[in-house]
């Protein structure tokens, strides 16, 4: 039967979703973040956002914050699903769904539980915000660290782990030298899914400890305030910095791919 419709015809509603939804947006974006009240052409947004003090912090508060983020979910993560892709049980894909299992309940009763909780073991959850933060975020992304890292050690191929051992390798050796460079893109990936919400979700923050230290929070108060312009400077900033880890993290994936098969 011939194809009624070409691979071009049928690329045109993504076409359409992507000029709607994502040029559109963007364009709007750099348009208030260029101009000020007035309309006119300005660099005074720019400025502002090196020269506030509190943007700066928020901003390194934010980054602080995400990679302490990622590393806890890394240490964890990482063993979980290293133990589970070597295991040689019939049912692991059930135990990888209890840790996916928590992503099926609303997102509020699951903090708003984890609220109690913390306050029952603390007594006063405003003592630890920084921690009480770390334990929120980690609790929601840990999943998203879990998979590409059991997707990729459960890829491995095996014959690369006999041959060390065949070479005099120790179980610690082959781990080093072979196991976690070739389990690497799996680490990119989660340090990617993890990193880059960790430093805009302020819905945690703000559930757990009410603040806005967050750049997302201080996103939404700017908007919330009518200040179009600035708010959209910083986010225009904070999407370059997400675009810089993203496009690293690529390379990084790719490289490593090729050097852990060397």
């Amino acid at each position: 039967m011939k194809n009624v419709f070409s691979r071009r015809q049928m690329g045109i509603p993504y076409g359409v979703f992507l000029a709607f939804f994502v040029a559109a947006p963007l364009i709007v974006l750099f348009y208030y973040a260029f101009t000020n009240g007035s309309g006119q052409f300005t660099l005074n947004n720019l400025k502002n956002f090196f020269v506030d003090p509190n943007t700066m912090g928020t901003l390194c508060y934010s980054i602080v914050l995400a990679v302490t983020v990622t590393l806890v979910c890394l240490v964890i993560a990482y063993p979980v699903a290293y133990i589970l892709a070597g295991s040689a049980l019939k049912r692991k894909g059930v135990i990888l769904m209890l840790f996916v299992l928590p992503m099926w309940i609303n997102f509020t009763l699951r903090i708003t539980a984890l609220k109690e909780i913390l306050s029952l073991i603390e007594g006063n959850l405003a003592f630890h915000p920084f921690l009480n933060t770390v334990i929120g975020m980690t609790y929601d992304f840990l999943p998203f660290m879990i998979l590409p890292l059991y997707t990729t050690l459960s890829r491995l191929d095996s014959s690369l782990i006999e041959a060390a051992g065949d070479l005099g390798a120790d179980s610690f050796q082959t781990f080093i030298k072979v196991i976690f460079p070739l389990s690497i893109p799996g680490i990119v990936s989660g340090v990617s899914m993890v990193f880059l919400p960790a430093m805009t979700n302020y819905v945690v923050l703000d559930m757990l400890y009410n603040s806005t230290y967050i750049m997302g929070s201080l996103i939404g108060s700017y908007f919330s305030a009518y200040d179009w312009h600035n708010g959209s400077m910083i986010a225009l900033i904070l999407l370059f910095i997400i675009g810089i880890v993203a496009v690293v993290s690529e390379g990084n994936d790719t490289e490593n791919t090729g050097r852990g098969l060397v």
